[in-house]
């Protein structure tokens, strides 16, 4: 069975089968008769016929091999006279043969033993195969080391065959085996996949075979299950026909990639690649599109990973682009969770790089704004200089009419006229076409700007393509990296290289830094295997083969941007510069000098400019991009002269140099020279300066790209002339423009008009009656309004231009006027301009128009017959939508800006006309059919996406149904010039849309398009969100560059799933619409007019925000704002391109943290007229500080409760002028004023308050020690309105820190529950009623404690420490004292209270002396105005029988003799009603006889409540 491949065939002729093997001829049956031969043909074929018979005796051999002597005797023909030469070659032929057939015997006889040997190992008879074979189903052979497939045609019907081990090399011999459903010929010798003719073959293993490329399976339809690892296959191909593939190995092979080889096999289930050299994440979204893939190995255990699986993310991005996965790399995935993590970190990538492109886009705007006040100032003078000419021009032409009406001759003041206007409109060309040069400079800038720019989101893009493997870092002057790169150019730019340019120096703007894990980890594999390689003898040297190297791209152009990228992301693989021969295009291209990188291209450019027909702008040339590479150059050697170089030819080196003074090479004659010029004496440049070819393109790794600009001289080819004027030679423009203006004639200027009426147009007229009036030039006046012009029924022309008018309404349904001059006023818009059927000129140029749009559907209804339009120089939302839009649909127009309207201008805008509006063929070619969003990491629209790589598009447009467009799930009309969104009623299935960049100023038209989840509306004219139906599936908005005012709280309301929403460039000034969108993720409205901190509170309550950008708008550059917006939204983790440090958090909470401001009372109240409030009523809400600005606002508060909070001073509540009561209690107050401490001593959080000017830290400019030394001396007085306050519970235990003094007109004061202990500095409070010092830390009362109070009227001091009573001032108005709970022991002590004449009600409870018998009566008797004693009243019984005690005891106290002593009273006269016992500051119950004071009494009634 193993031999020779062998292909075992019947001839239609004869009974023998005839086996052709590599060693042996085709056999066939010939003639016996030859077709040419005269001599004994005969005799030569039985001659052979006999030896090919003895040959089959001695073999065993089929009796058939006697054909191969007739064959071979047919061939000889010789004559009669050559017999001799006859029997020369019959002799050596016969010798030939016979070696064959002693071959061929020997083959026959191991093919004998090969199907023995197959048969005998599956159970079989050799001897019965014929009857047996039909009936095998399978046949195994393991490791017999057998090399050809023979045999097969005795097992028909053959379903499973496997041969393992063996040394096959071809597959063969399989056509009689059409039942075969498996077949296994691994680890054998296979190169070539063939011969498979097995049209039911369901399952296919070829592994560990030498098969290099994937072919011959197009026979194969059924195949289910293909093995191919193990091969040396690079390229997946050869697959498209196995459309029911379900599991596919290709593990151990040499694959770099997967492409969209794999699409055609959309059943495949189980995917092997591992082993392999995939290297990027690019690749692996290519088997995002396999459906059904259920199983993926990239880093089989059994393989060695890809090197994609060795990059950060490799998981997490293969679940989210293939979300069915069941298994990946041996691994479970199957559960949700595991999804759902890799959906979640994907989507906060993709959220991360929205924003950082944001931030970009947000800083090109920035830039661009720059340039706008340089571009306005560049402009003012030539627009004030055209202004100042057109206007003398119409006062000439004014002129001209009026000396023609005149009799007289003025033919030469004419001429003098109109040579005068001659020169002024060629002076108005010149500024017009300066204005141009202008505006086309700034362009270029700005376009130069946005390439710059727009590079940095390609960069951005593809971060997040590689997921962070591939990361640009944008460096600065500081970085040391960027001073190498700065450096190492510098010093490979050779000055006198590019003298032949004109450059004398190069400038280097931006310097980004390449971060690429994936080639990074090529290069160090690649390193690795050469360091590996004793022979090489480099080991130990080669850090010294290392060298940065720029590289040479095409020399005719600048680096294209996608060239640029490419290289950065996937590496060098083939060089394709210009001057580069053939032969050097597998190498990559390198140099260490400028001289190679950039000489070309200047050179090219230059020989291109010198032609004639030549317009480059030099501008792009002047600009360059530089890829500086890390190079590993390895054994390098010099090029040889005439050897082309190639690997082959430098079989032993890694990289091939070639000097620049090589014979072959030149590259311009400038720079052949050696530099000796007297600024580069010793300079060797050109000795040094060489190009490299490096073979290796994984060798070659992009660290750097450099954009530079030569510096050249003035009469360099690169040189660009600037467009502005300077100084010097504006003056002389300008003088030249006042020597027109003087020519001869000069005109008095005319008195302005200032309004109409009757006589003042007659007059300017020159008619008698308004029917004669058939022009009128109002020109050059302050005119605002036309009044009764619409009473000129005869007026033709009008001429209305240097005025006023805001509109043109006045001039409307004037039925004769064919000409309208209108310029230089201040139209806003034409809305009310009706009735001008037969107008044919109008100039509306120098206005304050906007809307193109509006203003050409107003002309098209209204001046049907207009021929002539100027509309140049109007601040128009689109101008490149006027010009085309006005050609377009105004048909009867000839001329537009004064140039005559070509038919090229015609066909281009009824083109761009006609593809305004949505049509059935537009939604089949711009619309998709895909159900399922792709997975891709793109920051683009799902729309555009889709529109671009998806292939699920609708029929022919010549094959369009209705019922096609209900299929429809994505439309992208993106720069299609729509004016509306209309024709969509089919579109039920829309799920994402894009109308970005068109003209639309509606959103309305997409009320059958329930279903969308994605709608795009950037940069239209789209001014409200009002038509926008209920979409609530809708999850993505985005509608920036319009015209939006605010978000429409109905509109957004109803999007009950909007997780983003971006509304940047508009004109938005609330937030109010913002309310309930509970779900939002992300908000962008950057740019636009927010500018109050009380709009935050509108987004306060969405709990789910974590990204929001502000930056543009007034309110970013508040002070604190950012920390304000982070404190009121914990939420966020970027705001304003910038991510949340956890430590801004902190600080946000510190500063504004318990800060009582007007907006957070603006919250509360719902409105911020906070004249309104009487009242502030804040208990418990964590107030650390007060900042209520400005304080005129809340001028008619009078009563604050701030009790329970966390106040260490007054703070801002010192501001309020007409406070009055003041609940303090429960905080932590320390002083009226912050006290100011050192740094060292001073908590985070007053650092970060001294920051903030409403926090009251830091308003003092004393330290502690300078205020405590000047207590002593007065201090300005403050809160001069405050009567009550309440400071209980505070912890304060120094009385002089508080500096209570500077309350002057303070009434009613309580500290109770602190922690004094000594009663002080209440010295200024001289109108004070009332003092609470209950539950406090007081031992004794000092001299000094109450001298000035002489207004006091009440005095609490329960709950203190207090023994002695001596040192009490005389208190004239003293009516109330409460002692209860002291330490006073002695009834000595409370003579001391004699001295108070007023005192009514004492309290002295708890105290020791309270414990003695007798010491009520004692105190009633000593003081005799009192009427309440501890809270009972005293009764006039009770006061007798004090007197009466008093007597006894005296009585008791003289000699006995001679005295007579009464008898008691008996007990039955002392009894009487109970004692009636009163509470201290019980409010009305407790009514004295004596007059107290209104405050006290009403104060009493609150501290009451407040205890």
């Amino acid at each position: 069975m193993f031999g020779f491949p062998t292909h075992q065939t019947r001839s239609p002729s004869s009974d023998f089968t005839c086996y052709n093997t590599p060693g042996s001829h085709s056999c066939r049956r010939v003639s016996s008769r030859t077709s040419t031969g005269r001599c004994t043909g005969s005799a030569i074929f039985n001659t052979a016929a006999s030896a090919s018979r003895d040959a089959e005796t001695r073999s065993g051999w089929p009796p058939s091999f006697h054909v191969v002597l007739t064959a071979y005797a047919a061939t000889v023909t010789v004559s009669r006279d050559t017999d001799t030469q006859v029997q020369y070659l019959l002799k050596k032929g016969i010798e030939h043969v016979l070696l064959i057939l002693k071959m061929t015997a020997r083959e026959t006889l191991n093919s004998e033993n090969f199907i023995r040997e197959l048969c005998m190992c599956n159970g079989l008879s050799f001897e019965n195969v014929k009857e047996e074979g039909p009936e095998t189903k399978t046949l195994e052979m393991f490791f017999s080391g057998y090399p050809v497939m023979l045999g097969l045609s005795y097992f028909p019907n053959l379903t499973q065959l496997v041969l393992v081990g063996q040394t096959i090399q071809r597959i063969d011999g399989l056509e009689s085996c059409q039942c075969l459903l498996d077949l296994w010929i691994a680890e054998c010798h296979l190169t070539k996949i063939e011969g498979l003719h097995c049209k039911k073959l369901r399952k296919l293993y070829l592994y560990d075979n030498s098969i290099a490329k994937i072919e011959g399976l197009e026979t194969l339809p059924m195949l289910e299950v293909l093995w191919l690892n193990e091969n040396e296959i690079e390229v997946i191909e050869g697959l498209d026909q196995l459309h029911k593939l379900k599991e596919l190995n290709l593990a151990g092979n040499l694959i770099h990639s997967v492409g969209p080889c794999l699409d055609p096999n959309i059943q495949l289930e189980g995917l092997n690649l591992s082993g392999n050299k995939i290297s990027s994440f690019q690749e692996l979204t290519n088997l995002a599109r396999l459906a059904n893939l259920k199983d993926l190995s990239l880093k089989d255990p059994q393989y060695r990973p890809n090197p994609v699986c060795l990059l950060c993310n490799y998981t997490t991005h293969v679940l989210y682009h293939i979300p069915q996965l069941q298994r990946l790399d041996a691994y479970d995935v199957s559960d949700k969770q595991i999804k759902d993590l890799a959906d979640s970190t994907v989507m906060k990538k993709l959220m991360y790089y929205n924003m950082r492109v944001k931030t970009v886009q947000r800083h090109l705007s920035e830039e661009i704004e720059k340039l706008n006040p340089r571009k306005c100032t560049a402009k003012h003078v030539p627009e004030e200089q055209i202004k100042i000419l057109q206007f003398l021009v119409k006062n000439l032409e004014r002129n001209m009419v009026d000396q023609k009406e005149s009799p007289s001759d003025l033919s030469t003041l004419d001429e003098q006229i109109c040579k005068k206007m001659d020169s002024l409109k060629e002076r108005i060309q010149f500024w017009t076409q300066y204005l141009d040069q202008i505006d086309h400079s700034y362009e270029c800038e700005e376009a130069k700007t946005k390439e710059s720019f727009d590079l940095l989101v390609q960069f951005l893009q593809t971060e997040l393509e590689t997921v962070g493997n591939v990361r640009f870092e944008e460096g600065s002057p500081s970085d040391a990296w960027f001073k190498f790169c700065s450096d190492l150019i510098l010093s490979r730019f050779c000055e006198r290289d590019f003298n032949a340019f004109g450059v004398s120096s190069l400038k280097i703007n931006r310097i980004i830094r390449v971060h690429n894990r994936i080639l990074k980890q090529k290069f160090e594999e690649k390193l690795q295997e050469l360091l590996d390689l004793e022979d090489l003898g480099f080991s130990k040297n080669y850090r010294k083969m290392f060298d940065y190297l720029f590289n040479i791209f095409d020399t005719t152009s600048p680096v294209e941007k996608k060239d640029l990228l490419k290289v950065l992301r996937d590496g060098f693989v083939t060089s394709k510069g210009s001057t580069m021969h053939k032969q050097e295009q597998e190498a990559v291209l390198l140099s260490n000098t400028m001289s190679f990188c950039e000489g070309s291209r200047l050179e090219f450019l230059q020989k291109q400019m010198t032609e004639e027909t030549s317009s480059n702008d030099p501008g792009p040339f002047k600009h360059g991009r530089l890829v500086i590479s890390k190079v590993f150059l390895g054994n390098s050697v010099q090029s040889c002269h005439d050897i082309p170089i190639t690997s082959d030819n430098y079989n032993k080196a890694n990289s091939v140099f070639r000097p620049r003074n090589f014979e072959t090479r030149d590259l311009y004659s400038a720079s052949d020279e050696i530099c000796f010029s007297g600024e580069h004496r010793n300079c060797e440049c050109s000795l040094r300066q060489c190009e490299w070819f490096v073979f290796d393109h994984e060798l070659v790794l992009p660290e750097y790209i450099v954009e530079f600009e030569y510096v050249t001289m003035e009469n360099s080819f690169l040189h660009v002339k600037p467009i502005h004027l300077n100084a010097e030679e504006l003056a002389e423009e300008l003088k030249y423009d006042d020597d027109i203006v003087k020519l001869e004639p000069v005109l008095t200027p005319k008195p302005k008009i200032l309004s109409l009426d009757e006589t003042t147009i007659l007059l300017v007229a020159k008619a008698n009656v308004y029917s004669q009036i058939t022009v009128l030039n109002l020109h050059g006046n302050s005119l605002s309004k036309l009044k009764d012009i619409g009473r000129l029924g005869s007026l033709k022309k009008l001429i209305i231009s240097f005025n006023d008018f805001s509109t043109l309404e006045d001039v409307s349904y004037l039925s004769c006027l064919e000409y309208l001059d209108a310029s230089h006023n201040r139209v806003t818009t034409m809305g009310g301009f009706k009735g001008l059927g037969k107008l044919k000129y109008l100039d509306v140029s120098w206005n304050w128009l906007t809307d193109p749009k509006g203003v050409i559907r107003i002309l098209r209804e209204q001046a049907t017959r207009l021929q002539s339009l100027c509309i140049q120089h109007n601040p128009w939302q689109k101008p490149s939508l006027v010009s085309r839009t006005a050609i377009g649909q105004l048909k009867s127009l000839t001329y537009l800006n004064r140039v005559l309207i070509t038919e090229n201008d015609i066909s281009e805008a009824e083109k761009f006309v006609s593809g305004t509006r949505i049509t059935p063929i537009s939604l089949l070619a711009y619309g998709r059919t895909d159900e399922v969003k792709p997975r891709c990491l793109s920051l683009r629209s799902t729309a555009a996406i889709l529109l671009e790589h998806s292939r699920n598009s609708l029929c022919p447009p010549g094959e369009i149904k209705a019922s096609c467009l209900n299929m429809i799930t994505s439309l992208n009309f993106d720069g299609q010039n729509l004016f509306e969104i209309s024709n969509l009623e089919k579109l039920e299935n829309l799920k994402w849309a894009s109308f970005s960049n068109n003209y639309l100023t509606s959103v309305s038209g997409l009320e059958h398009c329930m279903k969308l989840e994605e709608l795009i509306l950037d940069g239209n004219c789209i001014t409200t969100l009002a038509g926008l139906p209920k979409l609530t599936r809708l999850r993505k908005l985005s509608i920036n560059d319009n015209q939006l005012t605010s978000l429409d709280r109905n509109v957004i309301d109803d999007l009950p799933h909007l997780h983003f929403l971006s509304a940047e460039n508009n004109n938005i000034t609330s937030l109010a619409g913002l309310q309930k969108a509970f779900v939002l993720f992300e908000l962008y409205l950057r740019c636009n007019k927010i500018d109050n901190n009380q709009e935050i509170y509108h987004i306060k309550s969405l709990p789910n925000l974590v990204i929001l950008d502000f930056s543009g708008n007034a309110i970013s550059s508040k002070t604190d704002y950012r920390l304000f917006v982070l404190y009121h939204l914990p939420t966020l983790k970027a705001l304003d391109g910038n991510a949340v440090d956890p430590a801004e958090n902190e600080n946000a909470k510190e500063i504004f943290g318990g800060r009582l401001a007007s907006d957070m009372i603006a919250e509360k109240v719902g409105h911020q007229n906070f004249l309104e409030l009487e009242e502030l009523d804040w208990k418990t809400s964590s107030i650390r500080t007060v900042a209520l600005v400005p304080a005129d606002q809340f001028i008619n508060v009078h009563t604050v409760n701030l009790e329970n909070n966390k106040l260490e001073s007054f703070s801002g509540l010192i501001f309020l002028p007409n406070i009055k009561n003041l609940y303090l209690n429960h905080n932590h107050i320390e002083s009226i004023m912050p006290r100011q401490k050192s740094q060292y001593h001073l908590s985070n959080r007053q650092m970060l308050h001294q920051t903030v000017n409403s926090s009251g830290y830091g308003q003092q400019a004393t330290t502690k020690g300078n205020r405590d030394a000047t207590f002593g001396e007065p201090l300005t007085p403050i809160m001069q309105s405050l009567e009550v306050l309440h400071l209980g519970y505070n912890g304060i235990s120094n009385l002089l820190q508080l500096q209570l003094n500077r309350l002057t007109n303070l009434k009613a004061l309580y500290l109770q529950g602190n922690d004094i202990s000594q009663v002080e500095g209440l010295e200024g409070l001289q109108f004070l009623q009332e003092l609470m010092l209950d539950h406090n830390r007081i031992k004794r009362l000092t001299e000094s404690s109450f001298t000035k109070q002489n207004s006091l009227v009440c005095l609490s001091l329960e709950e203190n420490r207090i023994r002695e009573l001596n040192n009490l001032p005389l208190l004239f108005k003293l009516k109330k004292l409460l002692l209860k709970n002291n330490k006073i022991q002695e009834l000595s002590e409370v003579e001391n209270l004699e001295i108070f004449p007023c005192l009514v009600e004492l309290s002295i409870f708890g105290n020791p002396i309270s414990n003695k018998a007798s010491y009520r009566l004692s105190l009633v008797l000593r003081l005799q105005n009192l009427l309440i004693l501890d809270g009972i009243a005293v009764t006039a019984e009770e006061r007798a029988r004090a007197e009466m005690n008093s007597l006894e005891q005296q009585a008791q106290s003289l000699p006995i003799s001679g005295i007579e002593i009464p008898y008691p009273v008996p007990s039955f006269f002392t009894i009487g009603p109970p004692p009636l016992r009163f509470n201290h500051f019980a409010g009305t119950e407790m009514h004295l006889n004596t007059a107290h004071d209104d405050v006290l009494s009403n104060e009493l009634n609150k501290r009451s409540t407040h205890l």
